[in-house]
Formats: structure tokens, C-alpha cells, sequence
């Protein structure tokens, strides 16, 4: 998503609570922008030197918070754009953080581990002074984990000391949260079959397609099937395949994990397919969990689902959404459909603050109240304003960032 959508979803919804043009330009600037120059030895002994940013939207209601991924088009713009989500997300379900984001402009897949461990720490000293337990908290996000987490704790902790709350997504052994590598995906998996039933479609039974099988593609789809849904089409970057009948799930998700490329390609029983069909399946949920920007007018012609939920960052085009909207398609937006990983994340921050921990039942039963109040907030709002699910959950967000932003003093 670019950072011109972002804002175009920001200023309609602006418009629609008329806060007025200062408090819109003061909503829509991000506090602070971050650029450094990250220099990291490859193996052979040469020196490679990548653009990183920290981009920190809206601290109004909290600490800044959000993920950090390594990606060849985490540009300045990109990551700007999803800083400004992060404080829409964090604000409707509720959470005290604020907005941010971060990336370096890195093709991962070409490094090796010692490589990427190099880079993480090398940025983590670049940032450092603007990031902290109480000030900015990192996450994974694309191409990033809970190893890249840990290496960014430790080097945060060398200079500060022992500071675990100063990421989120950590491995368990290293005060991670229990329960936070589903939360994501089982969000989504909520969201789908809130939306499903108010739609009229019974889970059991029902058809979703999922784009991107990786974290939160494969928990998302690994919770619908176990409540009885199929999944007829998958694709991710080796390509697309389908089955009619239905996909065993977790057999898919084992044979990614041990494919060499950490594809779907190739999966026995399924069929070749193309990007074009899979977006064209005829599902009752299609389920984006991959790269912003897939859903463009174009394809937004073609889509058949009556429901789109959005487990990727901005994966619907602004012109598509108002073409899909205008066709009667139900979203479920990305700051609401896969706000159980930011979710998750605080709980974490939580137990890491308390020291004191939680069982991965008590995270998903806490979970889940989070997740419907905002939805049922989104819903209602949706019904009685006659707006679209993704307006509605904006001027949700916008009202309560706007309201901590005026308390606290301009």
C-alpha cells in the first residue's frame, strides 16, 4: 500500500467526523522519520551497504509500535504508510501503543544467517536511540522472526541492559510470549468466520483461498479447516495450485516447510493454477496473506468472493476497494483482520513488563474478547452509519487517536 492510499482512507474518514483540517494534518504526519545507512561484511569479506528506516507515526496513546521487515521494496514511502496503519490497528481493538514501522532494503534470500545476523545488529545499533521498552517496541514482520528478534534484544541489551521488553515476537526461551506465533493468523481465522456467519455461510463446509502459506496464511488456514471449512486454492511466489475437493492442510503446510523453495508448488493431488484463477476462484472467502497491493481494479473485476479478508498489509488498491465495495463484496480490513498479532505482541510486552508469564490458553482466551469487541465496534458502526467495514473501522481508530491527541495537547 502506498502512503498516498493510506492517506486517502484517512482523510475520507476525517471528512466523515469533520475533526477539521488541523487535527487531520496533525494525524496524518508522522512524528518522526528515521534513514540510516546500514554497512554489513558479507561472507567473502566485501562490504554491502543497505537503506534502513524507523518510521514513528502517533505516540498519542502509547508507546510506538510495529513490525520490521527485510524486503526489497521497504522504501521510505512503503514503510511510512504502514507506521500510519499501526496506529489506526492498534487503536480499534483498543491496545496503549501507537503507530511505527521498519524495514531495510534487503533481498533476505540471498543472505546467510550469519549475514542477516550481521544486518540486524548493525540496524539495531543504527536505531537504537529511538527505540526502548517505553518509547518504540519492534516486531517481526516480513522476512523477519523471532531469531531476528533476539539478535535485536541483544544488541539493544549490550548498551541498555537486559531489556526483553524492547521487542515483541520473541522466542519462548527468550521471554517470548506463548501463543504469539498463531495470533496473526488465528485473527484472520476469527474475523472469517464472524464475517461468514453474517453473511449467512456456514463455516462447516464453507470455501476459502489463501494467498501466501506463511505464517499467517498457514495458521489462518490450518483454524478454518479445523472448524470444518475447505481450502480449494493456494498460491504464494513458486505459484498457484487448486484442489476442488479441498487441501489437507496441515499436509500442505509440512511439505512448505520441507520444500526447498518453501513453496506450494508441487503439493500431490493439486492442480497447476495461475495467479489470474486463483483470484477468480469461486470461494467464500478469499484471503490475501501476502504482499500489499494484489488486489488492484483489474483483478478486483474478477473476484467471485463474497468476502475478502485482509491478513496482508494493504493488499486491496483504494480504487479496487471502492470497485468491490460497490459490487456488494464484504472486506474485512487488514487494521482489523490481522490486528491479533499487535494483539498478541502487547500481551507480551505485558509479561515482559509484569515478569510474569502466561499459558497459550489464557493468551487465546484473552485474545479472542479483544478481537469481537472490535469487530462487533466495526459491524455496528458499519450497519447503523451505512458505511463500508474498512470506513468504519477508520473513523473507529481515527475518533480515539484524535481524542488522546487533543487531551494530551497539541
Amino acid at each position: 500500500m502506498s502512503y498516498e492510499d493510506t492517506l486517502r482512507y484517512l482523510s475520507g474518514a476525517t471528512r466523515l467526523m469533520d475533526v477539521g483540517e488541523r487535527i487531520e494534518r496533525l494525524l496524518m504526519a508522522p512524528m518522526r522519520q528515521l534513514k540510516v545507512s546500514v554497512p554489513m561484511e558479507r561472507d567473502d569479506g566485501s562490504v554491502a551497504v543497505y537503506d534502513g528506516f524507523r518510521i514513528q507515526h502517533n505516540d498519542a496513546r502509547g508507546p510506538f509500535k510495529g513490525g520490521l521487515r527485510f524486503h526489497p521494496e521497504a522504501d521510505e514511502g512503503e514503510v511510512n504508510a504502514l507506521a500510519n496503519l499501526m496506529s489506526w490497528k492498534t487503536a480499534l481493538v483498543g491496545i496503549p501503543f501507537g503507530g511505527a514501522k521498519g524495514g531495510i532494503q534487503v533481498d533476505p534470500h540471498g543472505l546467510s544467517p550469519g549475514e542477516l545476523e550481521r544486518l540486524a545488529r548493525k540496524f539495531t545499533e543504527e536505531i537504537q536511540v529511538v527505540i526502548g521498552p517505553n518509547v518504540d517496541i519492534p516486531a517481526p514482520d516480513m522476512n523477519t522472526d523471532g531469531q531476528t528478534m533476539a539478535w535485536i534484544m541483544d544488541e539493544y541489551s549490550k548498551a541498555h541492559g537486559y531489556s526483553p521488553g524492547v521487542v515483541t515476537g520473541k522466542p519462548i526461551e527468550l521471554n517470548g510470549s506463548q501463543g504469539r506465533v498463531a495470533a496473526t493468523g488465528r485473527g484472520v481465522a476469527l474475523c472469517t468466520m464472524w464475517a461468514m456467519k453474517d453473511l449467512g455461510v456456514d463455516v462447516s463446509g464453507a470455501t476459502f483461498a489463501v494467498q501466501g502459506l506463511g505464517n499467517v496464511g498457514s495458521w489462518a488456514a490450518r483454524i478454518l479447516a479445523e472448524n470444518g471449512a475447505r481450502l480449494v486454492a493456494v498460491g504464494d511466489h513458486g505459484g498457484y495450485i487448486e484442489n476442488p475437493e479441498g487441501f489437507d492442510v496441515p499436509a500442505l503446510i509440512e511439505h512448505v516447510a520441507n520444500a526447498g523453495n518453501r513453496s506450494v508448488v508441487g503439493f500431490p493431488g493439486s492442480d497447476a493454477s495461475t495467479p489470474e484463477a486463483f483470484f477468480a476462484s469461486d470461494v467464500d472467502a478469499l484471503i490475501p496473506c501476502a504482499l500489499g497491493d494484489v488486489i488492484d481494479p483489474a483483478v478486483a473485476k474478477t473476484v467471485r468472493a463474497r468476502l475478502i479478508v485482509e491478513g496482508a498489509n494493504g493488499p486491496t488498491t483504494t480504487d479496487a476497494h471502492q470497485s468491490l465495495v460497490d459490487r456488494g463484496v464484504m472486506i474485512v480490513p487488514d487494521i482489523l483482520a490481522n490486528a491479533g498479532g499487535v494483539t498478541c505482541s502487547y500481551f507480551e510486552w505485558v509479561q515482559n513488563n509484569q515478569h510474569f508469564y502466561w499459558s497459550e490458553q489464557d493468551v487465546n482466551a484473552r485474545l479472542e474478547p479483544i478481537l469481537r469487541k472490535a469487530y462487533d465496534e466495526v459491524s455496528g458502526m458499519a450497519g447503523a452509519k451505512k458505511l463500508d467495514h474498512r470506513t468504519a473501522a477508520f473513523v473507529i481508530a481515527v475518533r480515539e487517536v484524535g481524542k488522546a491527541t487533543v487531551l494530551r495537547g497539541i
